[in-house]
């Protein structure tokens, strides 16, 4: 196994929500082999974006993500993996991680990007976690970033205060591109 992957978790698109008291939209992960989610505030186009392609809605014109994805395809990059790799300042980062001609490239992208993106081309998503004790010091150079478990038990505090019956069953069924766009200043906003 590759020593940067060992401290991942993939996960999955579990679904798009918006918190009802601020018209926020939030991607909600969650880890393949555990019940464990993570939520993550986007914008509200992003939010499209990833409920269109996840819900098998097709658009008659490409949006942005699919554009990227088109042209990552004819360039002959192909986007390998995603990772979120941490949290700092109440915003989450992320990595694309690509390849192109036998060179191994990633770049830094908002985890909503990175999400549509990944959606669009199938390539595996996963999240940093925090290594053990023993394993950080031995492998510092090698452990891709660490995630405050403290600062995410704030985001699973607010998945589990979430009304979720009362949000639509369905990714993008009950709000339109950019109707509840509120920019700036959320709570582990990618």
């Amino acid at each position: 196994m590759d020593p940067r992957m060992k401290n991942l978790i993939e996960v999955s698109v579990d679904s798009i929500r918006i918190h009802m008291p601020t018209a926020q939209h939030l991607v909600i992960l969650k880890e393949k082999e555990a019940d464990r989610y993570l939520p993550i505030w986007i914008g509200s186009f992003e939010a499209q974006a990833i409920a269109t392609k996840i819900s098998g809605n097709t658009l008659g014109r490409p949006l942005t993500h699919d554009l990227m994805a088109t042209a990552f395809g004819d360039l002959g990059i192909s986007i390998r993996r995603i990772v979120v790799t941490r949290l700092a300042d109440q915003v989450f980062y992320a990595r694309l991680y690509v390849k192109q001609n036998g060179r191994d490239l990633d770049f830094d992208a908002r985890p909503s990007d990175a999400i549509a993106l990944a959606v669009r081309v199938e390539c595996p998503i996963f999240v940093a976690i925090i290594p053990e004790a023993d394993e950080a010091e031995g492998d510092k150079d090698k452990v891709e970033t660490v995630v405050d478990e403290e600062r995410l038990a704030v985001f699973r505090d607010f998945v589990n205060s979430l009304d979720l019956p009362e949000l639509p069953d369905e990714p993008g069924t009950k709000d339109e591109p950019g109707a509840q766009d509120r920019p700036g200043g959320r709570p582990g906003r990618g």
